[in-house]
């Protein structure tokens, strides 16, 4: 699953200068029992103007400090970056945005798609974070290491090549990323959320998150049940499935939004593969494995290859708002042979870092400077969180005798998609085993009302995984069924926008099982 930030059309880096104050505030320990945190909660946010000349003028920045290992608080720790839109009138207190990912910043996702959220500002903080590993937070690098897996996945058949090569990049990833990459991860950063709310003044978390950042929503609820208050999960994760299974869904959803798209486009005379569709599919197909066999220089100093073009139209395929632009995008490769549309697209994503080293320190990582966050901080982040939160290691003998299998099942989902979701199955090969918490713990949440909305044409998150981990959270759990089509739907559709901000700022529920209906543009109630 990649991240919904795309969905709000990030643009631009952000610039901040972010200061902290520690307030002599009442000592609060942390919760549970455990390594005496207290320093930690005493914080207050400072917030001050962002820096930066495409950052919306009111909106303001921050930071929190919190341990790098919670287990052992009075080591080293972290710099978290902060960011604000402050309430219009009398605010209530904050409302906590993820846009998902793993690996999605938040403050260049609010800095571009602050709009989307201005409703709640009527009784809101609207408050969003990069998260440990991401973005301005100590963002971690693969350097080359990401292209080893895709690499492998996508041409090779060799498989203890393959995993010799991904055992290569994990190592590469490490030496890239310093120390904060054994501790990042869905339960740390559900941690450092409860940070975050008392640093804001918060009794209970009020907390808005997309695709990844209802899987960070859930754990933060059944770790904190008692200080969770109105929480939405948009664009429901799974808690359950392996990566393996992950990767298929993923596959198969792409490839129903490409096939959309690929109709779409035909039917326009700018489509660059012609106006039959059956045509334009096979040629989709034939352009990716021309450019694996024969890559074509970057804007970056790179190779643009077959999996970064199917990385690229990943992304833009998460919105039909984004088809046009796509469209374009693949004319400027197929007629000059241009991968600049298409690299833009995927935002760099894909690139080798470029940016001076990541600043550890020994005792303190402060925020990393947004010209220097890695180009390829997303999918590194990525791996490395969907890792930590997976507990499956299997041997490279077990690899070796599913990879055949799991290779056929791949392209079978999807022709164009398929290896590279594969890489998702080998990604954390070479990783230490990750936290079984997730799976084991969370479950039967005993917090307050919950509204997830899944949306029934999601590519990336299907309507199943809604109404199986709403079962999974137990009663808290009330779903709102977005019958349109999309990754996430607060976004896309008028009707959820509404029921999500009626939620938040009134406490007013939707019945569960209620549904917004496909054509919701005008506000209307749905079915």
């Amino acid at each position: 699953m990649l991240s919904v930030h795309q969905r709000f059309a990030v643009v631009g880096a952000t610039t901040a200068t972010l200061t902290l104050l520690a307030a002599a505030l009442p000592a609060t320990a942390s919760a549970g029992d455990g390594p005496d945190l207290s320093r930690f909660y005493r914080q207050k946010v400072t917030w001050t103007a962002c820096e930066g000349d495409e950052v919306p003028k009111d909106l303001q920045c921050g930071k929190i400090t919190v341990p790098l290992d919670y287990t052992r608080p009075g080591g080293a720790t972290l710099d978290l970056a902060l960011a604000r839109y402050k309430a219009t009138g009398h605010s209530r207190g904050s409302v906590l945005l993820n846009f998902g990912g793993p690996g999605g910043a938040g403050i260049p996702g609010l800095a571009a798609s602050g709009n989307d959220f201005m409703g709640l500002t009527n009784g809101y903080d609207v408050v969003t974070f990069d998260p440990r590993g991401v973005g301005r937070s100590s963002p971690v690098s693969c350097g080359d290491g990401a292209d080893e897996i895709f690499g492998a996945t996508a041409t090779g058949t060799d498989v203890q090549a393959a995993l010799k090569a991904v055992k290569k990049a994990a190592d590469t990833c490490a030496a890239h990323s310093g120390a904060v990459l054994p501790h990042i991860g869905t339960v740390n950063a559900a941690r450092d959320l409860d940070v975050m709310r008392q640093a804001l003044g918060d009794k209970k978390l009020n907390y808005l998150g997309f695709s990844y950042g209802t899987r960070l929503g859930a754990v933060y609820a059944a770790r904190f049940p008692k200080k969770t208050g109105r929480m939405v999960l948009d664009g429901v994760d799974t808690l359950t499935e392996p990566l393996t299974e992950q990767g298929l869904t993923g596959a198969r959803g792409q490839q129903t939004a490409l096939d959309d798209f690929i109709t779409w486009c035909a039917k326009n005379l700018a489509c660059p593969f012609g106006q039959d569709a059956r045509s334009a599919g096979e040629q989709v197909v034939q352009l990716v494995k021309s450019l694996d066999a024969e890559p074509v220089p970057s804007d970056y100093g790179r190779e643009f290859t077959g999996q970064d073009l199917v990385g690229a139209m990943g992304q833009a395929l998460y919105s039909k708002a984004m088809w046009p632009v796509l469209e374009q995008a693949l004319a400027l490769l197929v007629q000059d042979g241009d991968p600049h549309g298409l690299d833009q697209l995927y935002g760099g994503a894909s690139l080798p870092s470029t940016s001076t080293p990541v600043r550890h320190g020994p005792r303190h990582s402060g925020l990393v400077d947004a010209e220097d966050v890695p180009l390829d901080n997303l999918p590194a982040a990525l791996m490395a969180i969907n890792c930590a939160d997976d507990p499956d290691r299997p041997a490279a003998g077990e690899v070796a005798r599913q990879i055949a299998g799991l290779r056929a099942a791949y392209e079978e989902a999807s022709p164009v998609f398929g290896r590279y979701r594969l890489a998702q199955v080998l990604m954390c090969y070479g990783r230490p085993k990750g936290t079984s918490y997730i799976r084991d713990k969370v479950r039967h949440v005993p917090a307050s009302k919950m509204l997830l909305v899944g949306t029934r044409g999601d590519p990336a998150t299907p309507y199943r995984w809604t109404e199986e981990t709403a079962r999974r959270l137990g009663s808290a759990a009330v779903v709102l069924d977005n019958r349109g089509e999309g990754h996430t739907g607060y976004a896309s559709s008028k009707c959820v926008h509404r029921k999500v901000d009626d939620f938040l700022l009134y406490g007013s529920l939707p019945a569960d099982g209620s549904s917004c209906g496909p054509e919701n543009t005008d506000g209307t109630d749905g079915w």
